[in-house]
């Protein structure tokens, strides 16, 4: 690490280092970055688990993640789960399905899963 990689370093947010981080993290591994994911088009993509919660869609418990790669943020929801084991807070995954646009945000529904190495 050079002397400027040390300088922009100390004078980065914790966010922007955090971004940095998650977008070293998933570059390489052939996934679409979430900044680039379209709605209604078949995408693999991957982040770190920054939220989650039970949410009630039509009057069934659904287990709700929000991902992040630091390019971008993504939901996805599992119906008629209160808990997907594995899927926690900081727990890198790997997600493979159809997005949605709901209330400005993308949403997957119950997308195929990989859990990644921590």
């Amino acid at each position: 690490m050079g002397l400027r990689d040390l300088a922009k370093r100390l004078t980065a947010s914790v966010e922007q280092i955090d971004e940095e981080r998650l977008q070293d993290r998933f570059f390489g591994l052939q996934l679409t970055q979430l900044g680039d994911l379209e709605a209604r088009v078949p995408a693999r993509v991957g982040g770190e688990v920054t939220r989650t919660r039970i949410a009630p869609r039509s009057g069934v418990n659904a287990y709700e993640i929000t991902i992040s790669d630091g390019s971008g943020t993504a939901v996805a929801v599992f119906t008629g789960r209160r808990y997907v084991p594995g899927l926690e807070h900081n727990r890198a995954v790997v997600l493979e399905g159809v997005a949605r646009s709901e209330r400005g945000r993308l949403v997957m529904l119950n997308p195929a899963y990989t859990l990644l190495a921590p």
